[in-house]
Formats: structure tokens, sequence, C-alpha cells
């Protein structure tokens, strides 16, 4: 019997399995498909994520370096309102490379990582879970102390545990062209409803656009009209589901949920990849597979990090949707140098942040 069933072998997924095999316990992680694919997230990343990868991971993975965002109200031809930093502010990543990276380090601390691995069931139990999968070999059924739901925004492991929805799944559309940029800059555009468009300079690896709205929206057409801005072919147009709001309860009797699967993500900006590797890094600090008690501590543990973040977050995500008057306000009031971290919305009110604001007072 395993300690740990894994479901979903993205970031949140590779670094719980990786976590937790190093701490000694005996860890199967599956995957549906093959690691990394298909691509249905950006890969515009905080320069934190270096922490979590391995030793020579940034010449690898590395695509561009970013130093600010250009906010628009309205399409690609619209005023630009600068807001950025004097240090590198983000990187953006080879996303695909990420999750494989992530999992070979699973694999290296003692995880038994395998693909081709789709879940159908989960059965829990007082005292172990089963977890029935179609695997390459046929049907098989695996049974450990505990199962993690890394699965994403549509998890399965979270309708087998009967545990609640996030509280909102936005519909986000992706795709990529090929001419080279290496901008410092990414373009946010505050035209879809409730949310926004995004353009991203990938170096020599091409351009990333992207956008999201909630359900009922037309997002292609959005995306179209983005797109057409631009003035762009794009290709490997892929689509996915992004969580906002996390349910009250992320565990059961002997499962838990994290990253995405639990809506472990920033509100205002839809990410979850250090979000849901930091909830990993708890996961595997709290949980103990043979005392189902300490689930109530990961529970804890997690919302007392990131629950101040998420409220701000949505407080910011409620711009959006503001007035265009009083959104060009707003933007050219603020706008200019600023001391926030991308990822902590709370540094917003931060020394560093005040400062900025204060230097452009006083220039």
């Amino acid at each position: 019997m395993y300690d740990f069933v894994v479901v979903g072998v993205g970031p949140a997924g590779a670094r719980f399995s990786r976590r937790a095999a190093e701490k000694g316990y005996d860890v199967l992680a599956v995957e549906q498909g093959t690691i990394g694919t298909p691509l249905a997230c950006s890969g515009h990343v905080s320069t934190d994520i270096w922490e979590f990868t391995g030793a020579g991971a940034r010449d690898e993975l590395f695509q561009n370096e970013i130093y600010g965002a250009r906010f628009h109200v309205g399409g690609p031809q619209s005023d630009a309102y600068p807001f950025y930093k004097r240090e590198v502010a983000s990187n953006v990543i080879d996303r695909v490379g990420l999750d494989r990276h992530l999992a070979e380090l699973a694999r290296e601390a003692g995880a038994d990582v395998r693909e081709e691995h789709t879940v159908t069931d989960v059965r829990e139990h007082h005292d172990r879970v089963e977890v029935v999968a179609n695997s390459p070999d046929g049907v098989v059924t695996h049974e450990a102390r505990m199962v993690a739901g890394c699965d994403g925004p549509r998890s399965r492991v979270r309708d087998e545990l009967e545990l609640p929805e996030p509280d909102e799944l936005l519909h986000g559309v992706l795709a990529f062209s090929e001419e080279a940029d290496d901008q410092d800059f990414v373009d946010v555009h505050l035209t879809p409803p409730t949310f926004f468009a995004w353009r991203i300079p990938r170096g020599d690896a091409g351009v990333e656009y992207g956008l999201a709205a909630p359900p009922g929206v037309h997002v292609n057409k959005h995306f179209e009209e983005l797109i057409d801005g631009y003035e762009v072919d794009v290709s490997h147009r892929c689509s996915g589901a992004i969580p906002i709001g996390p349910a009250d309860r992320v565990t059961s009797r002997r499962g838990f949920l994290i990253g995405d699967a639990a809506a472990q993500t920033k509100p205002f900006t839809g990410g979850g990849i250090l979000y849901g590797m930091t909830c990993a890094d708890h996961a595997a600090r709290e949980i103990d597979p043979q005392r189902p008690t300490t689930l109530s501590a990961y529970e804890r543990a997690w919302r007392d990090d990131l629950a101040r973040e998420q409220e701000l977050a949505h407080w910011i995500r409620r711009a959006y949707s503001l007035p265009e008057p009083v959104q060009r306000i707003g933007l050219g009031a603020l706008s200019g140098e600023i001391g926030v971290h991308m990822d902590r919305p709370t540094s917003l009110l931060s020394a560093d942040h005040l400062r900025a604001m204060l230097a452009r007072v006083w220039r």
C-alpha cells in the first residue's frame, strides 16, 4: 500500500510528490496523458519560480525577462498606462518544460511517476483509499493511505470525494504567434467582461496571446477581436478552465486537493503555479498519511498563508469592471513605478511600494 496516490502531475502534484518522497513516504503519482500536455496555462511567472526548481533549470526553461505591464482600456491601439519596477518583476518560461522538469525532480526524490493513467474512480474507506485508473496495462487499482487531487480545475478526485467546487470557473483561451519579441513589458487589456486579455513576449519563442472571461461570455469572439487588433496570425490554440475562489473545504476523510483542483489561484490574474506549489509544501509539511486528523492542519496552514492575498485580489479584480472613464482616471493616476510583488497583492501596502509612490510624487 502506498502512503499517497497523487492524481495529476502538474506543478502542484509534482511538487507535493517530490516533497512527500523526500520525507520518506511511498508516493505514486499518475498523469492522465503525457506530462506537460496539452498546454492550457500561461508561462508568465514571478522570479520566485526558481526557488522551486532544480539546478540548471533557468538555463533550460527561461525565455524572457519582464519589468512591467502596459494596461489598456481598449484594443492594441488604445492609450497605454505603464506600471513597472526597476528590477526584473517576472520571467517568461517554457511552460511545458516546467512540468517535465518538476516531474523529473519528483522521480529523483523517489516518487513513482507514471503517465497515461486516467483515473476513473476513487473509493474512500475508513483505513485506506482505492484509486482505479485506465492504464497501458489495462484497468488497475492502487491502494493508499491517502489520495491527493492535483488534477486541475475540473478535478475527478474532487468529484469522487464529493468535495465542493470552486466559486467560479472562467473560460480561458491561449494562442501563439511566431514573431520573435524580447520586449520587457506585457500588455494587459481590460476589455473582456469582468476579466482581461493579455500579450506576453517570449523572446525567440514567439508571443503568447490570451483572454479569459466567465461562462456565457463569447470568449472566442473577444479573442478574435484581440488578435485582429494586433494583426497577427496565431497557431497552437488551446483553452481551459480557470478556477477562482476556493471552497470552504478541500479535504475529506482521506483525501485532499492542491492547486487548481482547490482553486488555490490568484483571483485577479487566474495564475496558480506558485500558489499551488506553495500549498503543496504546506501539505507535505502538515499531512501524516497515517493520521487523517492532520488534514485539518493542512487546511489551516494554506489558508493562513493565502487568505488575505486572495481576498485583496478579489477587490483588485472588481476594478476590471468599473466604467471605462473611471478606469482611465485610476490608471492615469496610479501608473508609473511600483513596488508590488505579482504573487502578493498585500505588497500594495508594503514599504517598497509606498517608497515608489512617494518618489513619483516628489519628482
